[in-house]
């Protein structure tokens, strides 16, 4: 049942009341112009206008409470032709007991039926395309909401998802090294689990929100800090940053799974030491965001492909910003670029 009306009833009735008088009073003059007393076209303006407006009122209040489906739409094909009739009887019933005496007006009334019952077949057939196109609005416009609230959902488990596969990859590597240094470096093995329950602390805590770069680059020296215990002296990581880019916004947990990714492809496919260079500014609307690493362009994993890190940002950042070309990955001789182009609400 569709309970809903383009206007409130009390709105709706003070129009529909204010239409019938205003035609009753055209009604009156047409009739008197065509040689009835002003008495006659009075009466017979008022009558054929209060049982029209009733009929049409009848109308609205059944489609309020009633919508045929798209099964049995033919009721409203017979509703819109049965009332028009039922209509005519009763005015003809009425008006020719009320002037059963003047047999000119009787005539007048027989011969004036049929554009009666053509008037009253349009005025319903109104009220009934109406709220048919208005009710088909309605359904549509619920739809649309039901299926965007849907894709919502779906975005949002998938960016969970997406959220939730990188997190045991790093837990494992995480564990494994911490496991390593158990019998031989115990201070250090401490220290790493440590600092990897306050980056899984932060991790929790952050959905997939917009959070400032400074935020993100503080929960990314957790992680860092964390690899500097596997890899020593060999990691060296370097932050080029501009300080209007600090304040500028991104997605939580993005940068981390690059970084990752330029720690796979450098540390452990070179030997010696590795740096990272992490660069950040602002280019116009966007946050801009340069993150290069050195690799071995011979290594079966450099000709493999970027792996699972770098494609689930590809598709967080579509799922977020519906478009393709926010990530950006380039091999140079011997380095990996990997830009990210963050679009900020103007």
């Amino acid at each position: 049942m569709n309970s809903r009306l383009p206007y409130s009833l009390s709105k709706l009735l003070i129009v529909f009341v204010g239409w019938w008088l205003f035609w009753a009073a055209v009604q009156t003059f047409v009739l008197h112009r065509l040689q009835l007393s002003w008495e006659i076209a009075v009466v017979d303006s008022i009558i054929s206008n209060s049982l029209m407006a009733f009929a049409g009122f009848t109308a609205i209040i059944m489609y309020r409470f009633y919508q045929p489906g798209k099964t049995n739409q033919v009721n409203r094909l017979i509703f819109a032709i049965v009332l028009p009739v039922i209509f005519c009887s009763v005015l003809n019933w009425v008006l020719s007991r009320i002037f059963s005496t003047d047999a000119a007006y009787l005539l007048f009334l027989e011969k004036s039926l049929p554009v009666r019952f053509i008037f009253s077949l349009l005025i319903i057939s109104f009220i009934t395309l109406l709220n048919w196109m208005w009710n088909t609005m309605s359904e549509q416009k619920e739809n649309e909401k039901r299926k965007s609230d849907s894709e919502q959902l779906m975005k949002e488990a998938e960016l969970t998802k997406l959220r939730q596969q990188l997190q045991p990859h790093f837990l494992f590597n995480s564990l494994n090294s911490i496991s390593a240094l158990v019998a031989m470096k115990p201070a250090e093995a401490r220290k790493m689990i440590q600092q990897l329950s306050d980056f899984l602390r932060g991790t929790l805590k952050k959905e997939d929100q917009l959070v400032k770069l400074s935020e993100e680059l503080e929960h990314l020296k957790l992680y860092l800090d964390i690899e500097k215990v596997r890899f020593g002296h060999r990691m060296n990581v370097e932050f080029n940053t501009s300080d209007e880019s600090m304040n500028y916004q991104l997605p939580s947990l993005l940068l981390q799974p690059i970084v990752e990714n330029a720690i796979k492809f450098g540390l452990y496919d070179l030997i010696g030491d590795v740096t990272i260079s992490i660069s950040t500014e602002v280019r116009g609307s966007y946050l801009h965001i340069e993150i290069k690493n050195p690799f071995d362009p011979e290594t079966k994993r450099a000709k493999s492909g970027v792996g699972f890190g770098l494609s689930s940002i590809q598709r967080r950042l579509y799922l977020l910003y519906a478009r393709q070309d926010l990530l950006i990955t380039d091999k140079k001789e011997t380095t990996f670029i990997t830009i990210l182009k963050i679009p900020q609400a103007v």
